[in-house]
């Protein structure tokens, strides 16, 4: 290519140019899927009313950066948190940069955001601004073709791997939702415990018969164990039954009859349950144990928000935990779910009881309860009907079963 004589103003302006197009166009051809990630109207509206005026400076977090290159393992919440006061104040940091970014959920390291204060307000940019941007100079190109799967890169809103365990493992059932689900009646050589790689046979009952797949992948299941009541701390109703996660099992062979003739001579009709395979397991497995199909995989990404209306929730148990309090990144069981509006991605504060006392400077030793402290946030990323998982992203203090939780504005 031969060397671009051009004023730099114009080279600038073919570069941004070029820029925008390769953007656009990597964009347009992103999987649909990666595009699609859910934006309420309502977040859109606080966005492009942002957008127009950006946000008071007296909203921005204390030490605020002037600038900050997005980097590999950052977070859409951590970004948050490190503009703004709030972290889960999403649709405001995206309104900031309406114009650069088009989809809140394709940012991706190596992008540089600007802080830009001016009149009171603050704005977000991906570029900067007037006199402050870099001169831009005159670059000798050689064409080359790089593709890149975008979306795969884009910026997760939380870390992933604090979540993902959880959308394979617990499970809330009603009364008779493993009573019925099929269950594992034998294993080889008379086995007692079953781990990966042994072989174990399983019958189903009713609508839950274990029967081969047309198409040639084998179907899986999660192995559960003991349905564990989980009652609001409050009501003491109990609003649904938690299964321990045990292991995951494949179809190997589904269930089937075979006619034969016993010892004396008569017909009779054999019952061959299913064969399955253990392939992945948490505590050792065996008879008794129910199976339950393995649920389609779901898009980890998360839009954290607000609740629309006024929250008054309980904790109603630490997952997976002996322990009392749950500490950060912990998952949690909420006494609230679809039935009661809480969805993907609501974040809550949690408050922590206040002490109660006697007031000792009172000759009449009144009894006193001292107000309820904001402890820190969770969100919501597992809602069922009267039951949601929700991780404790801030903390401050243990939270225990029982801790109130509000809507965070």
């Amino acid at each position: 290519m031969t060397q671009n004589l051009m004023p730099k103003s114009t080279a600038a302006a073919k570069v941004m140019g070029i820029t925008l197009a390769v953007l656009t166009a990597s964009l347009a051809t992103a999987p649909a899927w990666a595009q699609n990630f859910p934006i309420t109207a309502g977040q859109k509206a606080t966005a492009t009313q942002v957008a127009q005026a950006g946000v008071p400076l007296n909203e921005l977090a204390a030490n605020a950066p002037d600038e900050y290159t997005i980097k590999r393992g950052d977070t859409l919440w951590a970004i948050s948190g490190m503009f703004l006061k709030s972290a889960w104040r999403w649709p405001e940091l995206w309104g900031m940069n309406l114009a650069d970014i088009r989809n809140p959920h394709l940012i991706y390291p190596g992008q540089t955001l600007y802080l830009e204060r001016q009149g009171g307000r603050a704005t977000l940019r991906t570029r900067q601004s007037g006199a402050d941007a870099a001169v831009l100079t005159t670059v000798r190109l050689s064409p080359r073709t790089r593709i890149e799967q975008l979306a795969d890169n884009a910026l997760p809103t939380l870390k992933s791997h604090l979540i993902e365990p959880f959308l394979a493992e617990p499970v809330i059932v009603d009364a008779n939702g493993l009573a019925l689900a099929p269950r594992i009646v034998a294993a080889q050589e008379g086995r007692v415990l079953l781990t990966r790689g042994d072989r174990a046979y399983a019958r189903g009952q009713g609508d839950a018969v274990l029967i081969d797949e047309p198409s040639q992948k084998q179907k899986a299941y999660r192995v559960f164990r003991n349905a564990t009541p989980l009652k609001d701390p409050v009501t003491t109703e109990i609003l649904g039954y938690e299964a321990q996660y045990v292991g995951k099992a494949l179809l190997v062979r589904g269930e089937s009859t075979q006619a034969s003739v016993d010892k004396d001579g008569k017909p009779r009709t054999d019952i061959i349950p299913a064969t399955i395979d253990i392939v992945a397991a948490k505590e050792e497995m065996r008879v008794g144990d129910r199976l339950l199909p393995e649920p389609p995989q779901q898009l980890l990404s998360y839009v954290p928000h607000a609740p629309q209306g006024p929250v008054n929730a309980r904790i109603v148990s630490v997952y997976g935990s002996a322990v009392v309090n749950a500490a950060q990144n912990q998952v949690v069981a909420i006494n609230l779910g679809t039935r009661d509006g809480i969805e993907s991605g609501h974040v809550l504060a949690i408050l922590k009881d206040g002490a109660r006392l006697i007031d000792k400077t009172d000759s009449a030793r009144p009894e006193l309860k001292l107000p309820d402290e904001r402890n820190g946030l969770l969100m919501v990323f597992r809602p069922f009907e009267k039951l949601s998982y929700a991780l404790v992203l801030d903390i401050t203090d243990g939270v225990k079963v029982g801790d109130r939780l509000v809507n965070p504005r």
